[in-house]
């Protein structure tokens, strides 16, 4: 994917951002109430559309940065490339987890629990590492557009059939006062509906024309918040506060084996692009310059194997340690969507706009603004974490490990 035009690159970035985030943002108003809750997503998607911009203006000033690593590298040597580049891997392998846990609940709610969730863990790890195997996966945006046809058709299945059979007895709240740590976790699981800056810089240097960024950013943003909104909106109307996360699993027996059914597209597709690009970047760090670069010797395809199979046996686990979703997306976002998405951005200003910080009161406004965003990330960062952390210790200890439903 190369020579992106405006269009395109702007449905590129849809169809690779919105992925199984959007299945928590329901519940997220079943915790907090529906005003809180929407008041949150608009206001943290569009917190996230200026740290977008920031990005933006950030690749402009440095082009030859195109992955999280290379801007660290510019502000703090080869450390900030280092640190940067094992940041960005980690957080791609919490999502492949993530991947495997969610093909592991789809799978109990297809077969009614036909078998242990251990088992569909590891049958998930073992489908996913072996469509990781094909060194070059070629025309990356289609298989995300099918990723993002998959999610869009089983969270409208799950829509429909709440509209047209919605939940006896449903109780909604305008607003809700949880306790803390379940509170912040819904916010937490909100910002990881906006994780995909991560892949921003990458994306900005396929574009033909980079300057037609801030226009894709904002055609992105306007349509993942919309989306979003609608989802959560109208899941929790039919679905009450009982609505389950992920949200597939709101309507009847029935559909939920249908709206999985689809989904699974998804959860496969998206959970490859992830360990494709996880184990490339390992891959390149270890062979770039050598023969084996582009080659197919034994060497190459041997440790291209064994690199996939590390990266999604250590998935694997995450899923099975975490097998709440709610929990382990709330960690990722807490861990790494809080600085990805909204922290580094402010630093990034910061940097590029050292010694300029009052110049008027435009640059004084907008230093106070990235100052509060960075403070925004290690906020989320810390309070997220504790919040994540207490989740996943006052779960119920029987379903780590354990053939329970996840």
């Amino acid at each position: 994917m190369t020579d992106l035009r405006n269009r395109q690159a702007a449905l590129t970035m849809i169809a690779e951002t919105i992925s199984l985030g959007i299945l928590s943002l329901p519940s997220v108003l079943a915790t907090i109430g529906f005003v809180p809750g929407i008041i949150l997503i608009i206001g943290l998607g569009l917190l996230a559309t200026y740290t977008g911009y920031v990005l933006g203006q950030y690749k402009a000033a440095y082009p030859r940065v195109h992955n999280l690593a290379d801007a660290l590298k510019v502000m703090w040597g080869p450390f900030g490339r280092e640190f940067g580049g094992a940041a960005q891997t980690i957080f791609l392998i919490f999502v492949m987890g993530s991947h495997i846990l969610t093909f592991t609940i789809a799978m109990n709610s297809i077969t009614d629990n036909a078998a242990c969730s251990i088992v569909w863990g590891v049958v998930g790890f073992v489908v996913l590492w072996i469509l990781t195997l094909p060194r070059t996966l070629k025309k990356v945006s289609y298989l995300s557009i099918g990723s993002f046809i998959s999610i869009c058709g089983a969270v409208l299945i799950t829509m429909i059939a709440l509209g047209v059979d919605p939940k006896p007895n449903l109780r909604l709240v305008a607003t809700y006062s949880p306790s803390f740590a379940p509170a912040f976790l819904a916010v937490t699981n909100i910002i990881f509906a906006f994780a995909g800056h991560v892949a921003f810089f990458s994306f900005i240097s396929k574009l033909r024309d980079p300057g037609e960024f801030p226009k894709a950013l904002f055609m992105l943003q306007a349509t993942d918040i919309t989306m979003y909104l609608v989802v959560a909106i109208v899941v929790y109307r039919y679905a009450g506060v009982e609505v389950a996360s992920p949200a597939l699993g709101s309507a009847s027996r029935v559909v939920v084996k249908v709206a999985y059914g689809i989904a699974l597209l998804t959860i496969l597709l998206a959970g490859v692009i992830y360990g494709h690009v996880a184990a490339k970047y390992i891959y390149v760090r270890i062979f770039r310059g050598t023969r084996h670069m582009g080659s197919r010797t034994w060497l190459a395809v041997g440790s291209w194997a064994g690199i996939t199979l590390s990266l999604w046996v250590v998935a694997w686990i995450i899923a099975e340690s975490i097998p709440n979703s709610d929990s382990l997306l709330g960690l990722i976002s807490a861990l790494f969507a809080s600085w990805f998405t909204y922290g580094s951005s402010g630093i990034f200003w910061l940097y590029l706009n050292w010694g300029k910080y009052f110049l008027n009161w435009r640059k004084t406004s907008l230093t106070i603004l990235n100052v509060f965003i960075v403070c925004v990330g290690a906020a989320v960062c810390g309070i997220g974490l504790y919040a994540s952390g207490k989740s996943i210790h006052d779960a119920p200890s029987g379903g780590l490990w354990s053939c329970s439903r996840s």
